[in-house]
């Protein structure tokens, strides 16, 4: 085991460790960032599209709001990306990232036409692998509460 990268043993293992932590304490510093954290903020209490033609319609290129989507989906992608490939402890991440499941929440559905639009099947891959993990994780941990956020979630929607 001692020639594995760090990556193979992080997924072998069962429980984290001090480098697991750090590196989720890394991401949560990021999160603490000013502009990273208005537009977390904006995201999770006003975007709302039906389309991606909803979503350059409303927010345009060059606008605060059309960065502030992108900066979110970037960093959420990113920090996904990190626990896919093992780097992070799942279970840890789980633990203390819901956010990345409202994310998901919000714009799964505008998936396959970004997806489209963008000739990129894999755009936001990462994200959409990790929630539908977090989901299975969740119902194991606490049945029925990946029903009652999607209802909050369609809640602050409808709500704009």
């Amino acid at each position: 085991m001692g020639n594995l990268p760090r990556s193979a043993l992080n997924s072998m293992r069962e429980h984290a460790d001090h480098y697991d932590a750090d590196l989720l304490l890394r991401l949560y510093d990021l999160r603490r960032e000013q502009g990273l954290r208005e537009a977390r903020d904006w995201f999770i209490r006003e975007f709302r599209a039906d389309s991606m033609e909803d979503v350059y319609k409303r927010f345009p290129f060059g606008s605060k709001e059309n960065d502030s989507y992108h900066m979110v989906l970037s960093y959420w992608e990113m920090a996904a990306s990190i626990v896919n490939r093992g780097l992070i402890n799942e279970e840890l991440f789980f633990e203390n990232s819901g956010e990345l499941w409202t994310v998901w929440a919000k714009i799964k559905h505008l998936l396959p036409e970004a997806r489209s639009m963008w000739k990129n099947p894999k755009l936001y891959r990462n994200i959409e692998s990790l929630a539908e993990k977090y989901e299975k994780w969740m119902e194991t941990h606490a049945p029925g509460a990946v029903g009652l956020m999607l209802e909050q979630v369609k809640m602050m929607v409808a709500k704009k």
